[in-house]
């Protein structure tokens, strides 16, 4: 299975990812610029204070008693005071605080203007030429807790934008590519032998250029196909009608000649002519089967063709073939003239080089399993794996080519399909058989 990710998957992944940190990013950004802006409405509210606070209070210690002890400013009720302040003189002795104030939040001597400890910021102002001062405090830990509550309330809606924007993204990307993905289908579930033109008018500008040099390399493949199968046919009109007529002749001449050695020789003649017939017959079928083909749009029936193929051995071999076929169709997309040559050269093979006396088996299931099996001695593993090539034969005294095999391992490699070759034969001592799936 491959490994590799669909552009479909890739987009909408990388847009996915992209979308949910740039949404990340965002609220990061909104964050901090609403933590500035706290941080400038807390400071106004520090200086604001102050400033309405020590007039009050310079008032109040200006009409005290002297020698008055330091007040604590009243609460109207209980509630948590967020801004604590001391009034104070030069030398940090508070004259006056609030409520919930705590001295050790401050410094020993007060300070104008801002600043900060490790818990609190701070803001301090002064009246009457610097002698009475009056600091203000906020706790830090509030103004965390007040970004960090602004900050939840731009993440909130995420976890309903973000999934949102996540299915919009997917549906997008699989909108835009629907034509793409259809593209990728119609090639992947036509047959091996479907060379015609793709429909590619709907596809995005970006994939039009590949549905148009996929069209045209299917018709350059087709033209060759039809080029090598018109060249097939005719060589095997005129390489077999002049064979022919010259074997006629030859056996005319063989009639009229009386002498014993000169019959001789013409019999060497008819002899070398009829093997050059039937290698030449080899040799176009081999063509054939290497020139593609083997496979056609629609699907036949084997059961009939077999029967057919069987049926010309019977001059050859009459009652040496047992033929098993299944009670029903065996349909298969192999192209018919492509299994007859296979099922007659698995079969020649078989009668050819198998034992004389023993019965060929040739059986068909509706699975579509075709096997041949003959009789006879073993083949060595280093010779039974030479077998498919042109012209090689097992060691035998027989006539023939050596190209049978050949031949029916170059249909089925050109259909897809695996022959396999066995000996001894399946639940034999000895034996060769020929097996292949045609479906």
């Amino acid at each position: 299975m491959s490994n590799r990710t669909s552009l479909q998957k890739r987009l909408g992944i990388a847009l996915t990812f992209g979308v949910t940190l740039l949404w990340l990013l965002g609220v990061t950004a909104s964050g901090l610029v609403a933590q500035h802006e706290m941080n400038e409405v807390f400071d106004s509210a520090l200086q604001e204070t102050a400033q309405r606070v020590l007039p009050l209070a310079v008032t109040g210690i200006l009409n005290r008693e002297i020698g008055a002890r330091n007040e604590t400013a009243p609460a109207l009720e209980e509630h948590d005071e967020h801004l604590t302040y001391v009034v104070r003189d030069r030398q940090g002795k508070i004259l006056l605080q609030s409520h919930d104030a705590d001295p050790d939040v401050f410094a020993t001597l007060p300070r104008k203007g801002f600043s900060n400890t490790s818990t609190h910021r701070i803001y301090g102002a002064s009246a009457v030429s610097d002698t009475i001062y009056i600091e203000v405090a906020e706790p830090l830990a509030h103004r965390r807790e007040a970004a960090l509550e602004a900050g939840l309330a731009l993440l909130m809606p995420l976890l309903f934008l973000i999934p949102v924007s996540l299915l919009g993204v997917w549906w997008v990307v699989r909108l835009s590519l629907r034509r793409v993905v259809e593209f990728q289908q119609s090639i992947e579930s036509r047959g091996a032998g479907d060379l015609s033109p793709v429909e590619g008018g709907r596809l995005p500008a970006e994939f039009e250029p590949v549905a148009v040099a996929v069209n045209r390399l299917l018709e350059r493949l087709l033209r060759a196909l039809e080029t090598e199968r018109s060249f097939t046919a005719n060589s095997a009109h005129e390489l077999r009608t002049p064979l022919a007529t010259a074997l006629a002749k030859v056996q005319r001449l063989k009639t009229e000649v009386h002498s014993d050695p000169l019959r001789t020789r013409v019999g060497e003649i008819e002899e070398a002519l009829r093997s050059l017939a039937g290698l030449s017959g080899k040799l176009l079928e081999l063509a054939k089967a290497e020139g593609g083909g083997a496979i056609s749009q629609d699907q036949h029936n084997l059961v009939p063709i077999l029967t057919m193929v069987v049926g010309d051995f019977e001059g050859e071999a009459p009652g040496r073939i047992n033929l098993t076929l299944p009670g029903r169709e065996a349909n298969s997309f192999l192209d018919p003239d492509a299994f007859a040559i296979l099922a007659r050269n698995l079969i020649e093979n078989a009668v050819k080089y198998g034992s004389p006396d023993q019965p060929v088996e040739v059986s068909l299931t509706a699975d579509g399993a075709l096997r041949v099996r003959n009789g006879g001695n073993l083949i060595p593993p280093d010779q039974l794996a030479l077998l498919r090539n042109r012209f090689v034969r097992a060691t035998t005294h027989g006539p023939g080519s050596g190209l049978g095999l050949a031949i029916a391992d170059a249909i089925a490699e050109g259909a897809g399909m695996t022959l396999v070759l066995r000996s001894p034969a399946t639940g034999c001592g000895d034996g060769f058989e020929a097996e292949i799936y045609l479906v």
